[in-house]
């Protein structure tokens, strides 16, 4: 019997030839091995997060009242002892801040503060939200510098509770206690020491700022609610 050449016979895909559906269990494994990379992806990338709020206002006397702020820190860098931490500042510790920063980094140009108000008011809703506003966003560019995150004075001003002549004082070495040792026995308590003990250091106003123990600037007699 003659063989037809021309005509080739069809023949079908065996099921072995597509690849298998996998079973439910192997998408759910799948699925949370891909959780858990994503996952520590995400813990490995370094953060800095701060937020400036809960605003308080301090009167003192008739002639001197200030305006403090909480700055909650959280964060998984290194370049911090504490990995959460929650202090109290007030608008002239953050002048302070930034001229110690100014005077360590003089050739950077740091981002400013809100400018001081003499007729600054807590009852004043977008006066006090601008305010808040402008002190994070400071914050925010200063700790997105690397440079700055080596400086002792930002340091004990985001995580300990010490004033601003104890924290120049320590930041320069003249305290009985380290830098470390002033964040790591902070308890947030206000302008608290970090030991019983007295230390050696000068309990005057810290060079370069005029403002008396009170608030104030020294010589006027203008409310401060900075």
């Amino acid at each position: 019997m003659r063989q037809n050449r021309g005509i080739t016979p069809h023949l079908g895909r065996r099921s072995t030839d597509f690849p298998p559906n996998p079973s439910p269990r192997v998408d759910r494994r799948l699925g949370h091995m891909e959780e858990e990379r994503t996952f520590d992806s995400l813990m490995k990338q370094e953060f800095i997060s701060v937020v400036v709020q809960d605003p308080q206002f301090h009167r003192e006397d008739f002639w001197h009242a200030h305006c403090d702020y909480e700055i909650h820190l959280h964060t998984n860098s290194m370049c911090f002892r504490k990995k959460v931490s929650c202090v109290r500042r007030r608008y002239s510790e953050f002048v302070w801040l930034r001229q110690r920063l100014q005077h360590n980094a003089v050739l950077m140009d740091l981002p400013k503060l809100p400018p001081w108000n003499p007729f600054f008011s807590v009852r004043k809703p977008l006066q006090l939200k601008e305010r808040i506003e402008g002190l994070q966003s400071f914050l925010e560019i200063v700790l997105q510098t690397p440079l700055l995150l080596s400086d002792s004075c930002l340091h004990l001003f985001l995580q300990s509770d010490l004033s601003v002549s104890k924290m120049e004082a320590c930041a320069s070495g003249r305290t009985r206690y380290s830098v470390a040792y002033a964040i790591q026995h902070s308890d947030c308590r206000r302008h608290a020491s970090p030991s019983d003990h007295s230390d050696d250091e000068s309990t005057t106003s810290s060079a370069g700022l005029d403002y008396s123990s009170e608030g104030g600037m020294r010589g006027s007699h203008t409310p401060n609610r900075q």
